[in-house]
């Protein structure tokens, strides 16, 4: 049950009426919101209808407030409104009588699984087949901290928009092409004559990290001394392919800590292998070309410094500025090799082809300067019919008490997202990636997130949940014969909810269902970590008023009915954090020791 959505449809209900009178035109709803006010003490919704449509109410209107003004008697004539005003030059403001609440934990209490769900088939609600690829770190090492933020980041919207209704596949792409997996082949070999006996040096360029000794001793296991007296164009493929095969499995472990798992991992290999003489790339290429969207020519030097690499040549150029880019991109090198772009839009092209209707790319904040190009590809090769939205994850400071950590002897020259995971837990991690917005800069302490205080976010939102449970077992060790199901506790008496602590839980519970949409069409899963974090203080602050106020307390063992039906708003509670906290990918503890 979404309060915000039932008045949004019964405010938009009113503007029809108004424009079947032929005093408004007919409207777009999707304009206006119904969202909780800025201040508590103006009421209980609140919505911009009026203002927004201030232009198209004229003449009818002279200005926002005279059509706010029948809005609100209108509203004020429906059910479940105490009041509706107006404030300002037309904002309106909803008092809503406590009955609508009641509602909102029955059907918390009698539906937990779909409570906050966005019911398919309802105007604006999201739907489709949605691609969410991310981590898609390079398979050259262990992850670090900084995949960590993104592969948290994906995995939790991917929850929130299969919540939501959409049919989501995860997805990882497999940077298995290309200079950086031969350093890693010459890497891996370096260690395969190391198992062999031979002392060796890592010289500058190659990666140190103790992780590829394994590779060198399963190649030395496999091989023995065969592959030393062979050229490198022969045994680069063969050690290529065992320490890509290795290091997609150490990835795979690295995720599965976390929690996380993808149904489908795709090969950039697979782009540039060819079939009758062509390639994906080449047949992305000349499907462009076909279009009238590449064309051979220069493009501008870039303003400021002249790069190293620059070149005044002939190339063959994709017409990104027809869809919005800075400049024309380039489609192969100067040797006749695609680039890295002309391989991403082959890759984009075939999650097209596979039919979905959203894209999401979860990037470091690193490749932010290749957005544009990435999203003019994607409006090419669609006929701007599939949407992309690229998240960019700004980076992650690792701390301990304060000071920065030092790199670690297994990665070589970072710290891995293993051993963070081994030292705070998943829930710390995947928490605390998250209780920041995905493109502001992160500072993770190791010591601050296992502090069991008011201060750490996730101990906070746990221990709501806990807390939660703690009240039932009390309950029923003060009245055994208590039936805490959901369909007994929604029969409770809610009326009996008077203090204005449980009210206000009542109605931070019922934006549940909204912040859920709202996060799931935004593609941003820190709003429900925010929202978590605030419905957990509004219970902490009323279980604190009960310290000092026992007749607030959720058990009273002389007040039966009273019991009850604070039991079920305690139990809403937990429903609802247990919820939140299952999409953000975290336990929701029944006790914490």
């Amino acid at each position: 049950m979404n309060i915000f959505d039932d008045f949004h449809a019964r405010i938009a209900a009113i503007l029809d009426g108004i424009a079947a009178d032929g005093r408004l035109p007919h409207l777009d709803h999707a304009r206006f919101v119904v969202e909780p006010p800025k201040e508590a003490t103006l009421g209980d919704l609140a919505s911009n209808a009026a203002m927004v449509f201030a232009k198209e109410a004229k003449p009818a209107f002279a200005n926002p407030r005279e059509l706010a003004v029948e809005i609100c008697y209108a509203l004020a004539q429906t059910e479940n409104v105490a009041s509706a005003e107006v404030a300002g030059p037309g904002f309106i403001n909803i008092r809503l009588k406590p009955e609508i609440f009641a509602q909102v934990l029955r059907a918390a209490l009698l539906e937990p699984d779909r409570f906050g769900r966005v019911e398919k088939g309802r105007a604006g609600a999201l739907q489709g087949k949605v691609n969410v690829e991310y981590v898609s770190a390079n398979p050259t090492g262990p992850m670090h901290v900084g995949h960590g933020r993104g592969a948290v980041f994906g995995d939790a919207l991917a929850n929130l928009l299969a919540f939501s209704g959409c049919e989501v596949t995860r997805e990882y792409y497999v940077n298995d092409a290309g200079a950086q997996v031969d350093v890693l082949a010459r890497s891996a070999f370096l260690r395969h004559r190391e198992a062999l006996g031979e002392t060796i040096a890592i010289p500058e360029g190659l990666y140190p990290g103790d992780y590829l000794k394994p590779v060198g001793e399963a190649l030395a296991k496999a091989h023995g001394a065969a592959l030393l007296d062979k050229p490198e164009s022969e045994w680069l493929p063969i050690v290529k392919n065992t320490a890509i095969d290795a290091m997609m499995a150490m990835i795979r472990e690295d995720l599965a800590a976390l929690g996380i798992t993808h149904e489908t991992f795709f090969s950039e290999r697979t782009l540039h292998e060819k079939k009758d003489g062509v390639s994906a790339i080449d047949a992305a290429i000349d499907w462009l070309r076909a279009k009238g969207l590449v064309y051979e020519g220069r493009l501008p030097p870039p303003k400021g410094q002249l790069p190293d690499d620059w070149e005044d040549r002939e190339q063959t150029l994709f017409k990104s500025t027809q869809f919005g880019d800075d400049v024309d991109r380039a489609l192969k090198k100067s040797d006749g090799s695609p680039t890295y772009f002309a391989a991403d839009i082959a890759y984009h092209k075939d999650k097209i082809d596979r039919g979905f209707d959203t894209l999401v790319d979860v990037w470091g904040a690193d490749h932010g300067g290749y957005v544009k190009r990435m999203s003019a590809a994607v409006a090419a090769l669609s006929d701007r019919k599939v949407a992309l939205d690229v998240k960019l994850c700004q980076l992650v400071k690792l701390m301990r008490g304060g000071e920065p950590v030092k790199m670690s002897k297994r990665a070589g020259d970072f710290v891995t997202l293993r051993e963070v995971v081994d030292e705070v837990g998943v829930d710390a991690v995947r928490f605390m990636m998250l209780y920041r917005k995905n493109d502001a800069p992160l500072d993770f302490d190791l010591a601050k997130v296992i502090e069991q205080s008011k201060d750490n976010p996730v101990f906070y939102v746990q221990y709501a949940h806990a807390r939660g449970k703690s009240a039932l077992r009390q309950a029923l060790a003060a009245f055994p014969d208590l039936d805490l199901s959901g369909e007994s506790l929604a029969g409770a008496d809610f009326n009996l909810l008077q203090d204005e602590g449980e009210l206000a839980l009542a109605k931070t519970i019922a934006q549940y269902p909204r912040v859920v949409e709202a996060a799931a069409a935004a593609h941003e899963p820190h709003r429900v970590a925010f929202y978590l974090h605030e419905l957990a203080s509004v219970f902490h602050a009323h279980w604190n008023r009960g310290k000092d106020h026992p007749q607030l307390r959720f058990v009273n063992s002389n007040e039966r009915d009273l019991t009850i039906v604070r039991v079920a708003l305690v139990n809403a509670l937990t429903i609802v954090l247990a919820s939140g906290l299952r999409l953000l990918g975290v336990s929701a503890p029944d006790e914490m020791r």
